[in-house]
């Protein structure tokens, strides 16, 4: 039951093509490679470390300051 065969391939392939249209699938497919691509990128870079990495730390007993400009209404 978990093996597809050929004629559900075909299948799969003729819904495809009905959703898209056949000038659709190539950059359907050139978008999911770029996708692909970066992601492994990512994944790279994520894991060797970079010396430019730095952190910012902010003092534990500050508040946030919140502004705010009000204009007043008339009467």
């Amino acid at each position: 039951m978990g093996e597809l065969s050929p004629i559900h391939w075909l299948l799969v392939l003729a819904i495809i093509v009905i959703l898209f249209g056949g000038k659709r699938i190539p950059e359907v497919m050139r978008g999911m490679g770029e996708g692909i691509r970066s992601f492994k990128e990512g994944m790279r870079t994520s894991e060797t470390p970079t010396s430019q990495t730095t952190t910012q730390t902010t003092p534990a007993n500050t508040t946030p300051v919140v502004t705010s400009t009000t204009v007043p209404e008339k009467k």
